[in-house]
């Protein structure tokens, strides 16, 4: 792999559209903004990620700055939702499936960038899992909601497992477009496998929901 690899441009600006399209429609359906706070909440939603990423690995400027591409796209997607959005405004179907292919998409080429910088192993797999949680986070965190990530739901688990794919992949030589969708697919999968069935990350043993003292 190379940092300028057609397949890591093309996923890293994949997760760019997709994360948003859902930055600007949470702009819309939640927190009701107007044409600035759209594409403010969906530039954010769809750059964060990559931004901290490029920052933990000291790939300064960060791709969004040294590519215009990041920032069309990124502003595209937000200009998109904002013009159309408001016939989804009522359905939070279309968000949370925008959402976890951005977590998909960015899992894949955060952990693959990662790599190409010449990180470790575990390493890797972590910043493939904040590329992917990170621009959700900062979305969550302007709209006043404690960050998926920070729930219970199945989030940055699917991530964890889709970067690891992806390192494992390329440790044994076979990265590749088929490595990397599978990886994509599958952190999709579970995602949205967990928003269908309601299933939450394991939480504490003997947790009391009420925090009453025993």
């Amino acid at each position: 792999m190379t940092t300028e690899s057609p397949l890591l441009l093309a996923l890293d600006l994949g997760g760019t559209f997709a994360f948003a399209l859902n930055g600007a429609l949470s702009a819309i359906r939640v927190a009701r903004l107007d044409v600035v706070g759209v594409l403010t909440l969906g530039m954010v939603t769809a750059l964060g990620g990559g931004i901290i990423r490029d920052v933990f690995i000291d790939a300064l400027p960060p791709a969004t700055f040294s590519d215009w591409r990041y920032l069309v796209v990124a502003a595209a997607g937000s200009l998109i939702a904002f013009v159309f959005g408001w016939r989804l405004t009522r359905l939070s179907r279309p968000i949370l499936v925008l959402d976890a292919a951005g977590l998909s998409l960015f899992a894949v080429t955060g952990a693959s960038k990662a790599l190409d910088f010449g990180v470790g192993t575990g390493q890797a797999v972590i910043l493939g899992a904040i590329t992917a949680v990170g621009g959700g986070t900062l979305r969550d965190v302007l709209t006043g909601r404690v960050p998926v990530v920070l729930r219970s739901e199945l989030y940055a688990i699917p991530a964890l497992l889709a970067a690891t794919v992806v390192v494992v992949a390329d440790r044994t030589g076979v990265y590749g477009l088929p490595a990397a969708l599978a990886a994509a697919l599958l952190c999709f999968g579970i995602r949205m496998l967990g928003v269908r069935y309601h299933l939450d990350a394991p939480r504490p043993p003997g947790e009391r929901h009420d925090w009453d003292e025993p």
